[in-house]
């Protein structure tokens, strides 16, 4: 007896998949092989810049903690020293906020420091 295959499944399959590539160029959008490569890779990516995430927006909100504690004579080194020194218990992303949106919160963390 020959062998069947399920070809309506088998096209579903295809389809739903080439559905999520659409928007890509040229091949990576339409050939079903290359399309399928493109789908797994991008999978891959969005694995690894989840975790990628969290390291750069932790880099950021450093960086803003930095800028803003220069002017009164300070380094982020220093600065975060003293917070945990004096058990504020203010994590850097919030610290990054008060920086950037409430400058008078963040002179008021700065001067209970000093």
């Amino acid at each position: 007896m020959p062998r069947s295959t399920n070809a309506v499944a088998s096209r579903a399959r295809r389809k739903k998949l080439l559905k999520l590539t659409k928007g890509n160029f040229l091949a990576r959008a339409n050939v079903w092989t290359v399309a399928k490569n493109t789908y797994e890779k991008g999978l891959t990516y969005a694995y690894r810049d989840r975790k990628n995430k969290k390291r750069i927006f932790r880099s950021l909100w450093i960086q803003r903690i930095n800028a803003a504690v220069r002017p009164y004579g300070m380094t982020y080194s220093e600065f975060i020293g003293k917070v945990a020194k004096k058990n504020i218990a203010l994590n850097r992303k919030v610290l990054a906020d008060l920086a950037m949106n409430h400058p008078q919160a963040f002179e008021a963390v700065v001067k209970s420091l000093k």
